[in-house]
């Protein structure tokens, strides 16, 4: 039993690549993570051999594919958020020594599931083998107890095994380069596919993709990679007293993520958008949510919202809203700046009697004075190293 036999009769060399993934879900989440990221490498690949409308990326690497405008203009930003994902997943997987549990990669499994429905939902070129449209992931296909063939891999045998598959690819690429009849080859695999296209197209796609799971997945990740580790209940849902309560409602909110100093106070938050809706929607439910973090905590956060592809900084005591840098639509990778620690960059805006300050801020435990606001010009996500300090209840 699989999730992914839509695929296997079209694109058997996905399909093997994700059932990879799905079958270490548990046994191996740093291996599945890996394949995943693998098997999405293959499918934007294809893509870009396959669809005409699709311009070549300035670098030929996952990155800077998922990167290109054209692509996500075709695949639309929730699918362009769930590609982001995996990518960034199997990089940690890879490339990092954080552990990486089943809670990890099983939500990185169902995002590939999802990638992969929209590939076949719109590229089957035989009606039989379009998935239907209420298929939906399933857990528990995912092999529990761990199979006694699953072997956990050390990630230095995932880094040289990685190595060797860019190796490999590299080497098909070179060769194709060479092959007179290649462009022969990829002109008539387009038109089969542009008819493919239109035929599905016809169809109307009612799948149900789970945004709102994509949303907090890559936010999840985002800040994770940032150093925020949302281990604690208050790290999401975060409630609040004080909000707006026009038809009698008890003025209770609930703050998406609050990002703590190291004294308890709020240092930011995020407020979180439907990926399909633009990130401004909720500028001011965030700064709704700052009030009210500002009257419990006497600091007031710096304030971010994000779709999950664009984030917007808003410093709002003395700076307009501006997108982060590295944050558009465009590249659909919100980038967080490991070159600025929290001890030298992260504004506390305190005074000696511990209120906002306008021009200084002075470290709570006597550290140095720093300036109260970041440049205008240099509005990002920052990478905030975190001394964990829980809020008073």
């Amino acid at each position: 039993m699989t999730n992914f036999a839509f695929v296997r009769a079209e694109w058997p060399e996905l399909f093997a690549e994700a059932a990879c993934a799905e079958y270490n879900g548990v046994g191996d989440p740093r291996t599945s993570c890996f394949y995943a990221r693998r098997c999405l490498e293959l499918t934007v690949g294809w893509l870009y051999d396959a669809d005409a409308t699709l311009s070549a990326p300035y670098r030929d690497d996952l990155s800077a594919r998922l990167g290109e405008p054209s692509l996500r203009a075709l695949v639309g930003a929730d699918v362009h958020a769930k590609m982001d994902l995996i990518r960034r997943s199997g990089n940690r997987a890879v490339h990092r020594s954080t552990p990486i549990t089943p809670g990890d990669s099983l939500p990185v499994v169902g995002q590939l599931f999802q990638v992969l429905y929209w590939l076949a939902r719109h590229y089957s070129r035989d009606p039989a083998n379009l998935p239907a449209t209420d298929v939906a992931f399933d857990i528990e296909a995912i092999p529990r107890p761990v199979p006694a063939s699953v072997r956990v891999q050390r990630q230095a045998e995932l880094q040289a095994q990685a190595a060797r598959l860019a190796e490999q690819d590299a080497a098909i690429a070179r060769a194709r380069e060479q092959n007179a009849g290649l462009e022969a080859e990829l002109a008539e695999l387009r038109a089969l596919i542009a008819a493919a296209k239109v035929a599905n197209e016809a169809r109307p796609d009612t799948h149900d993709y789970d945004e709102a799971t994509t949303r907090s997945l890559i936010i999840d990740a985002l800040l994770k990679e940032a150093g925020w580790p949302l281990e604690h209940p208050e790290d999401r849902e975060f409630e609040v007293i004080g909000m707006p309560a026009p038809n009698g409602g008890d003025g209770r909110g609930f703050v998406d993520y609050v990002l703590w100093g190291d004294d308890g106070k709020p240092l930011g938050l995020v407020e979180a958008k439907r990926t399909r809706r633009d990130a401004r929607v909720g500028q001011q439910q965030a700064k709704l949510y700052a009030d009210c973090l500002e009257a419990r905590f006497e600091q007031r956060p710096v304030i971010f919202y994000s779709n999950g592809y664009e984030t917007w900084m808003w410093d709002d005591t003395r700076y307009p809203p501006g997108r982060c840098r590295g944050s558009t639509p465009a590249t659909s990778s919100p980038s967080w700046c490991s070159a600025a620690p929290l001890d030298s960059h992260w504004p506390r805006r305190l005074s000696a009697r511990g209120s906002w300050s306008a021009t200084t801020s002075t470290e709570p435990s006597g550290g140095s004075a720093r300036p109260s606001r970041f440049p205008a010009s240099d509005r990002r996500w920052w990478s905030w190293p975190r001394v964990p300090a829980r809020p008073a209840p």
